[in-house]
């Protein structure tokens, strides 16, 4: 795909709508994009480049569109080989491309496919001129590798963003936001985040300072649509997301073998909504894909956990949340659980133990059911839901 998005500024990146799982983790029914950038001016520079296996589509656009002429410069500005697939045929294409990137990127670089050569470093606030348009260069770095950094275009406000403001999901006809519908893309923006970027709240928020006072027009991604009209949103979504704000609603994730752990779910959903919490969210954690819940439990404040014991210790599809959960630290949730047992309470334990781990405000009102559902666990999910609301609405 090929659009001229401002001045001599050109995207050339590529849809695999093949893909079923990006970083052999994370479904993407939708496809993804690769977004690269090429800037036609006295010199010519690519911003970042594509997954070695789409490399022919690829480089038959660059072929087309340049018309004879050599790329002068390669931007790195992320090194993850969904990106930086084809640079060594890149380098094979046009032998004197000079590769501009920071030392972490070098040392990735050789690393990754031996190269070492004709290469440029920039810090921190560097500048590189190609004729009518100057870049520079803001490192960010663990947004979300130690190499990442931004490139921005000054002539016409454009910002090269890596991975950063990125969202799984193939482009329908154009890059650009003003020119598709950007619906599907934000709840993409949002899961891409929770399962790539989620752990990095720090680092974004460093980020998004570095970024405040530079005039932009335009927001390109390595991944989802050009950032234009909607770029003020994009912008506040990460800060959003990276300072861990929930909006109103709960998310209810459980585990359960035989139904019984389910059926507490369900009547705490029931109680929940009789004290007018409208938006509730119910993953079955052996049913729903982890990156949905963890969207979820990125998106909403409250947040409870129900599982059963199994071999003595949690029930694992929930222990892989819990794990999933504190790797990406996410913070300022107001939490409760529930679990099942037969002969021993280790679930709830260990589930109670969690919420004070990650320092979360807890209800004071923990639901253990010994078997099946009774009128006792039954009246729990009440004293549950009433404990967990007062907390939800601040009191």
């Amino acid at each position: 795909m090929i659009h001229e998005i401002a001045s001599d500024i050109y995207y050339v990146g590529i849809n695999n709508r093949s893909k079923e799982l990006f970083e052999s983790l994370w479904p993407v029914p939708s496809g993804v994009s690769y977004n690269s950038y090429l800037i036609l001016d006295e010199k010519v520079a690519l911003v970042d480049a594509c997954d070695l296996n789409m490399i022919q589509e690829y480089a038959d656009q660059l072929e087309n569109l340049l018309n004879g002429r050599p790329v002068d410069y390669l931007i790195i500005n992320h090194m993850e080989p969904d990106h930086s697939g084809a640079i060594k045929m890149l380098r094979q294409m046009y032998p004197d491309m000079k590769i501009i990137g920071n030392l972490k990127t070098f040392g990735m670089l050789k690393g990754f496919y031996s190269i070492e050569d004709n290469l440029h470093q920039v810090a921190d606030g560097d500048t590189l001129t190609l004729g009518k348009h100057t870049l520079r260069f803001i490192l960010t770095p663990m947004l979300h590798w130690p190499e990442t950094m931004m490139t921005y275009e000054s002539t016409t406000e454009t910002l090269f963003s890596g991975d950063a403001f990125g969202c799984f999901g193939a482009l329908n006809g154009n890059p650009v936001d003003k020119n598709i519908d950007t619906t599907p893309y934000w709840d993409e923006m949002r899961r891409y985040y929770a399962a790539i970027v989620g752990k990095y709240g720090i680092p974004v928020q460093t980020a998004l300072k570095k970024l405040k006072d530079i005039p932009l027009s335009r927001i390109c991604s390595t991944h989802g649509p050009v950032w234009e009209e909607q770029l003020a949103d994009a912008i506040a979504a990460y800060d959003r997301y990276s300072r861990y704000e929930g909006e109103d609603g709960v998310v209810i994730a459980y585990g359960s073998m035989y139904g019984n752990t389910g059926q507490l779910a369900e009547k705490i959903a029931e109680q929940l909504s009789r004290r007018g919490v409208k938006k509730i969210i119910i993953h079955n954690v052996s049913v729903s894909e982890p990156s949905q819940i963890l969207s979820d439990i990125f998106r909403y404040k409250g947040l409870i956990l129900g599982a059963p014991v199994y071999n003595n210790a949690l029930f694992p599809k929930m222990e892989s949340l819990l794990m999933d959960i504190r790797s990406r630290q996410i913070a300022n949730r107001v939490y409760a659980c529930f679990g099942s047992y037969v002969w021993t309470r280790n679930a709830l334990n260990r589930l109670s133990e969690f919420g004070n781990e990650m320092k979360w405000k807890s209800a004071t009102v923990h639901v253990c059911q010994e078997c099946s559902c009774d009128l006792r666990s039954q009246d729990g999910c009440v004293q549950l839901a009433s404990s967990f609301t007062d907390l939800l609405n601040g009191e």
